[in-house]
């Protein structure tokens, strides 16, 4: 395809002026009848405009909807304190604990995460950190999300501690009650700790203050080594599905999406 000229000499003048004038600007002779075509050559491909959301409201946080109740949470809080209140009655009554050495009823390890003793400081401690970081995961996931991660959380962690047959640090008996969500507690601050990390990781910072969730962490931890309800292994094992679970969350979220 040929190329116009860079400038044309006006007859007239002698000047040199642009091949896309018809005239000359300097003395007005007409240089030619018309104007070469101006070739653009391919349209440089449009930008798609990137879809803004509106700013949050006071009272949303990034990544949660607003308007989701916690009902799975709150559901599972109150049977927790129920069992608490109806140990407090009758000591004595089997709400379903795990004893080790373990008797074989795999249904007690998914039950015990509900079950408080009197131990009153570790029961709202493990249900302090179920309230928040459960509200916080059914927000984002649902109700399914919460219940599962609770129940698979706790029971793995008393099924961790049946297999290592780790006994409390401050008791000697010759066997031992697992009572608590310490282990479903961290397994739902694993989950949301997790999925937090990869949204910063994909370039989605929501901004959370880390260091209360590290704290509430410590805290489980240390009541898991200085109470014996509790057990260093049950939170073991509750952080450790916790964090597969939340790995698996976004994965599971998105083809449900599909």
């Amino acid at each position: 395809m040929s190329q116009p000229d860079l400038f044309v000499v006006c007859k007239n003048c002698g000047s040199e002026v642009s091949p896309y004038v018809t005239e000359c600007p300097y003395c007005g002779q007409r240089v030619r009848k018309r104007a070469p075509k101006i070739d653009r050559g391919a349209a440089p491909p449009r930008r798609r405009r990137r879809t803004k959301l509106p700013r949050l409201r006071a009272e949303e946080i990034a990544g949660i909807a607003p308007d989701t109740r916690p009902y799975a949470t709150l559901a599972l809080m109150v049977a927790c304190i129920a069992s608490t209140l109806i140990y407090a009655a009758d000591p004595g009554i089997d709400l379903g604990h795990v004893a080790v050495p373990f008797n074989d009823q795999v249904w007690r390890l998914f039950v015990t995460p509900f079950l408080h003793t009197d131990q009153l400081g570790y029961g709202f401690v493990a249900l302090v950190a179920v309230g928040i970081f459960g509200t916080l995961l059914e927000r984002r996931f649902g109700a399914l999300a919460v219940l599962g991660t609770f129940i698979l959380a706790g029971a793995a962690g008393a099924w961790l501690t049946v297999v290592l047959e780790t006994p409390p640090l401050l008791d000697d008996r010759p066997f031992y009650l697992v009572f608590g969500a310490n282990g479903a507690a961290l397994g739902l601050l694993c989950a949301w700790l997790v999925d937090d990390r990869m949204a910063a990781r994909r370039g989605d910072d929501r901004e959370n203050d880390l260091l209360g969730v590290y704290v509430i962490a410590a805290v489980l931890v240390l009541l898991s080594l200085t109470t014996e309800e509790a057990n260093i292994a049950a939170a073991v094992g509750g952080a450790v599905v916790g964090t597969l679970i939340g790995l698996a969350l976004p994965i599971l979220t998105r083809r449900a999406g599909h």
